[in-house]
């Protein structure tokens, strides 16, 4: 008996087909019940998150005919009829650990390094171990991995700066500001983007946000949707005395704030310093603004090349953790060696 996990990420399917995978908690623990009822596993555990879906598992059966049995079970369940090709994946044995093990790290992730889904995966366990459907092969697996997670966390920079525009945001706030707890935020436009770097902020501590939108009524919705209040388009310069960071992201032609329009602000501001955040394309504050006393101006592309040498810096990372990965993997279970099935598609069509 040996362990093996099946299953689909954004490495190998878009999102239009990840959805159609998806399970919600409550559903998990009944899918589990069908699956040992079945005969296809004494031990399963279930991942689902917006960027994968992934069945582990502990089968009686022969390795390929689980990966095989347990594919057609998730196309049954999620009542998918058309056939996949290279959309599910499947690895076996110290193959399927070498996986796991990535996946609990960080390695394996659109975001290389992040930590969330560490905690996802700690809640899938936890969620078919608390219904009793894993045993000494999934319980050795799962704890090893969690292990594993931690020592390249400790011992490699995988982890190391901001990847994203919005952590890098926040990096950058903290390096001017030290400490976010007392510093509120002005949001001028409601994208996508100013609302995850406003949440990032938050996240770490900032104090307050206030929203302001040439859509008052969208303004309305991300202040509540933040825990902020909203202002009118035209009243944002009135909180200007008060607020420490300000994100830009409005679709305005034109320089929403300029060397002009923010000198006469400062005064009322006794010298604190002030953060400027545009993320808007075209921008949406004249760059000369940097060239005023205590304010400190960043575009999406300063932002962006931060990220990306954090990025750059994880990557040459990724080697030491998979060293980390493949030592630890070696003899948790007595076995054949490793073997990965790429495609369940193709083995599936190899064995017709």
């Amino acid at each position: 008996m040996s362990v093996l996990v099946i299953g689909l990420s954004h490495h190998s399917s878009p999102v239009t087909v990840r959805e159609r995978f998806a399970f919600s908690e409550t559903e998990i623990p009944d899918v589990l019940g069908r699956i040992r009822e079945a005969g296809l596993a004494d031990e399963a555990v279930i991942l689902s998150t917006c960027n994968r879906v992934e069945l582990y598992a502990s089968s009686p059966l022969a390795d390929r005919d689980a990966i095989l049995r347990l594919r057609e079970f998730l196309l049954q369940n999620r009542r998918i009829g058309e056939p996949l090709a290279d959309e599910l994946y499947g690895h076996v044995g110290d193959a399927c650990l070498e996986h796991l093990f990535k996946v609990a790290a960080g390695l394996d992730s659109m975001l290389l390094g992040e930590t969330e889904i560490l905690g996802q995966l700690k809640q899938a366990y936890d969620l078919a171990l608390k219904h009793r459907y894993t045993g000494k092969f999934l319980n050795k697996a799962f704890q090893r991995a969690f292990n594993v997670a931690k020592q390249i966390r400790t011992e490699t920079n995988i982890q190391r700066g901001s990847v994203s525009v919005a952590s890098a945001a926040v990096e950058l706030s903290e390096k001017i500001f030290e400490n976010l707890s007392d510093k509120k935020i002005l949001v001028i436009g409601a994208g996508d983007t100013s609302e995850k770097t406003a949440r990032a902020l938050l996240s770490r501590g900032a104090h307050s946000v206030f929203v302001s939108n040439r859509s008052h009524d969208r303004a309305v919705l991300l202040a509540e949707a933040l825990g902020g209040r909203a202002i009118r388009f035209d009243d944002w310069a009135t909180e200007f005395a008060n607020v420490d960071i300000v994100i830009s992201s409005t679709s305005a032609p034109h320089y929403v704030i300029d060397r002009k329009r923010l000198a006469p602000l400062m005064p009322d501001r006794a010298g604190r310093a002030l953060l400027l955040i545009d993320i808007a394309v075209p921008r949406d504050i004249e760059p000369e603004v940097n060239f005023m006393e205590n304010v400190f101006l960043y575009n999406i592309d300063d932002l962006q090349a931060i990220a990306d040498d954090y990025l750059k810096q994880r990557q040459e990372e990724v080697a030491r953790c998979e060293a980390i990965i493949r030592e630890k993997v070696k003899g948790l279970f007595a076995g054949p060696p490793p073997h990965v099935l790429p495609a369940a598609g193709r083995q599936a069509a190899g064995a017709a």
